[in-house]
């Protein structure tokens, strides 16, 4: 059954620990959250950019904004943990009047420290989600490593299928040439980066809670091995670089010699 409507899920909340409320950082003349929300709405293919957040602060102003916002618990633990929580809610925004089809929605989630998100990689998800079949459970952009980067454990990798399906995020570079340099890996094959940006299909996020925990999710830190260990399809799809995720200090300081 093909995707019909298509909706942006924006997490947020302010007590990150490595930057403390950096989702109002000054980029520019702007909160970084707005700026994320503002390059969402750009993206011509979904119906609706919403904020889901458990910050009061942050709901006044987005609504200030203009932007739908859905109240989450800050109990949740992840991105996805956090819009799952309002699955049901969120596809609801996405069909309006119209009965809800949830394997026919997809749900993008952006994060809310990406400021630069490029709104046509939004609407080439959402293509995607449109010319598969059958309708994977996830679709996530992926872009080729600059050889420096390979070996760095802060870079995700994604171990692609000969059709483009991950089988594997990492931190560390996969898979491992055999007999060879480390340094030299790149020369052999195409290292994948993984961008940090997830379509849900309605219903495989409405299910969240019920996925098995991951041993391999605790090790790597990484969310999306739940999905894998759990035996769910993750499509991928290529992008030029990635959107700069706004982490540290020093990232910070980055984003605003850009804006």
């Amino acid at each position: 059954m093909a995707i019909k409507r298509s909706v942006v899920a924006v997490p947020a909340r302010l007590q990150s620990s490595r930057l403390p409320n950096k989702v109002l950082a000054d980029i520019g003349g702007k909160p970084m959250i707005q700026r994320v929300l503002e390059r969402c709405r750009e993206a011509s293919r979904v119906a609706a950019v919403v904020l889901c957040t458990d910050s009061p602060q942050l709901q006044s102003l987005a609504k200030g904004w203009g932007f739908p916002v859905l109240m989450t618990a800050e109990s949740c633990s992840s991105g996805s943990e956090r819009i799952a929580s309002v699955a049901d809610d969120l596809m609801a925004l996405a069909w309006g009047d119209s009965p809800v089809v949830a394997d026919q929605t997809a749900i993008i989630n952006v994060q809310g420290d990406q400021p630069f998100i490029d709104p046509a990689v939004i609407d080439a998800m959402a293509a995607e989600f449109l010319r598969l079949d059958p309708v994977p459970a996830v679709v996530t952009p992926v872009y080729a490593l600059k050889p420096e980067t390979v070996h760095n454990p802060n870079v995700v990798k994604t171990l692609l299928a000969h059709d483009g399906r991950a089988l594997y995020f990492s931190r560390s570079a996969i898979p491992h040439v055999r007999d060879v340099d480390a340094a030299d890996w790149h020369k052999h094959t195409t290292y994948w980066g993984h961008v940090g940006m997830y379509g849900f299909r309605g219903d495989v996020l409405a299910g969240w809670d019920e996925l098995p925990a991951s041993p391999l999710e605790d090790l790597e830190r990484l969310e999306q091995l739940r999905l894998i260990e759990a035996g769910l399809t993750i499509a991928t799809f290529p992008v030029q670089g990635t959107s700069l995720s706004v982490d540290t200090a020093e990232q910070l300081e980055e984003a605003r010699t850009l804006a």
